[in-house]
């Protein structure tokens, strides 16, 4: 039976969460039905190995901004690229991609272009740009209902939304097994400002009066970290902190921990709860975008209103208080993602996308064994 192309195009294979769920998916797709194409801009993204060990050769577009002339004679290099390999579907999954890809899948005649919002912070010029990108695309998917609607904001019709979760593969993270008096608080997550984790920085102060033993284990790396452990240590609190860098193996780091933490200012759908819920943890997390689709309040975690360093110690407090509910909940939020949330599931929602847009365009380069 003949395999239909498919082009998935990140912008770059650097450790983040868009970038570990499009891995899994390259990798889960179905290869009887499937010839599966990863599409980048750049190679240095430490999980790029990752990608090239797979059946495809990664192709390469690099481009070093949308103003720079040579950015034009790369979109038509990368538009050629889906004529010559009859790419039947491509799909862009972050901004960039999105602003250079659906076009260029437009001008090459891809029969299925389907572009992705999974995440709000974006600059506005690059806004702009990605809702004229959009018009050029005949399914956007969302990761969270919080992404739709903001699609919905922006003037993308409901027709063209698709909503498909992250997954997890809940089988990797062991069930955390509560101690009396839990006291370690984790957070998993690029060092960037919207993650606003100065916040929790000066929540610390009050937690640590009442639990001095307490640590936080602080994984991840970005362009926030030294300003973080300055704050950490004008606030006297840097001996309770540890800055892990990038970790590879998040389902250790969270073995340790008796509580998660995301307090940012801005999500989609955050892989990390969803790590954090399978570890069997109870979560604390702003009440904002997708959270609240993955953390209910009151059953399997807490949430609290973003930049508000009090309310942050506030719930923290309640947890650490409290050792039954804070298991109680972390046992919810296991059994959550096991029922709702997994990799197979979302692998299997985007084939079907692909299967039954492709179908229903008929005259798509789509073999009659499939349709």
């Amino acid at each position: 039976m003949s395999r239909i192309p498919i082009a998935i195009f990140v912008d770059r294979f650097a450790p983040g969460g868009t970038q570990r769920q499009m891995i899994e998916l390259l990798r889960r797709l179905d290869r009887r039905r499937f010839r599966v194409h990863p599409v980048c801009f750049h190679t240095e993204g430490t999980w790029f190995k990752q990608v090239a060990a797979l059946d495809e050769p990664v192709a390469v577009f690099p481009i070093h901004g949308f103003r720079r002339p040579g950015t034009a004679l790369r979109l038509l290099s990368f538009s050629r690229w889906c004529r010559t390999n009859n790419i039947a579907v491509l799909q862009t999954c972050e901004v960039y991609s999105n602003i250079f890809g659906l076009p260029a899948g437009m001008l090459a005649s891809t029969p299925l272009r389907i572009g992705s919002r999974r995440g709000f912070v974006e600059p506005p010029g690059l806004q702009r740009l990605q809702r004229r990108a959009y018009s050029a695309a005949h399914r956007i998917v969302a990761n969270s209902q919080a992404a739709a609607e903001r699609l919905r904001v922006e003037g993308i019709a409901d027709s063209k939304i698709q909503v498909i979760p992250n997954g997890i593969d809940p089988a990797l993270f062991h069930v955390h097994e509560y101690s009396a008096r839990p006291r370690r608080i984790a957070m998993v997550a690029c060092l960037r400002e919207e993650k606003r984790i100065d916040v929790l920085v000066t929540a610390a102060s009050r937690i640590l009066s009442r639990y001095p033993d307490a640590e936080f284990l602080i994984a991840g790396d970005g362009t926030c970290r030294d300003a973080l452990v300055a704050q950490a240590r004008e606030l006297g609190v840097f001996g309770r902190f540890q800055f892990l860098g990038h970790r590879d193996d998040v389902p250790a780091v969270l073995a340790q921990a008796d509580v998660f933490v995301l307090p940012s200012r801005s999500e989609a759908s955050p892989n990390s709860v969803i790590e954090a819920m399978a570890a069997g943890l109870p979560v604390v997390a702003s009440n904002v975008g997708g959270i609240p689709e993955l953390v209910t309040e009151g059953q399997t975690g807490r949430l609290v209103p973003p930049g508000n360093p009090e309310a942050l110690a506030s719930a923290l407090l309640d947890l650490l208080d409290h050792p039954d509910r804070a298991a109680e909940f972390g046992r919810n939020g296991r059994e959550r993602i096991e029922r709702t949330y997994s990799f197979d599931r979302m692998v299997e929602q985007f084939e079907s996308l692909y299967l039954s847009e492709l179908a229903a365009k008929q005259g798509a380069i789509l073999p009659e064994e499939v349709v």
